[in-house]
């Protein structure tokens, strides 16, 4: 997966948005106005910031090379993934985005989440 390609999977989830508060390097994708996925423009690796249950990064961690604490993130929440490791699937990667879309989807106040389409 390329970092294209993980941008249009990011941006096809329902009411997510895409912006660039930290600089032109630095595309942050929200729902609902909260952070799910951060995506590095200029990194030596192209690789995504996902926010995903803390139990669920460790195990990741464990088990990929290419998932990693995220850089300046939190890292017990937070799980830089490596887009170009052959280890890892589109699909897994695909996964992990709407994981981190859905654990912050889920914890946005209910005024805001009823206004969200499905």
């Amino acid at each position: 997966m390329d970092i294209e390609q993980a941008r249009l999977f990011a941006l096809s989830l329902p009411s997510a948005t895409e912006d660039m508060p930290f600089g032109p390097d630095w595309v942050v994708f929200r729902v609902g106005g909260k952070v799910f996925m951060h995506l590095q423009l200029d990194a030596p690796e192209p690789r995504v910031a996902v926010k995903l249950p803390p139990e669920v990064g460790m195990e990741l961690r464990e088990r990929y090379g290419a998932v990693r604490p995220a850089y300046h993130m939190n890292k017990r929440h937070w799980n830089d993934i490596y887009l170009e490791h052959n280890e890892l699937t589109d699909q897994q990667i695909e996964a992990w985005i709407a994981t981190s879309y859905a654990t912050v989807r889920n914890k946005l106040p209910r005024r805001v989440k009823e206004g969200l389409p499905m």
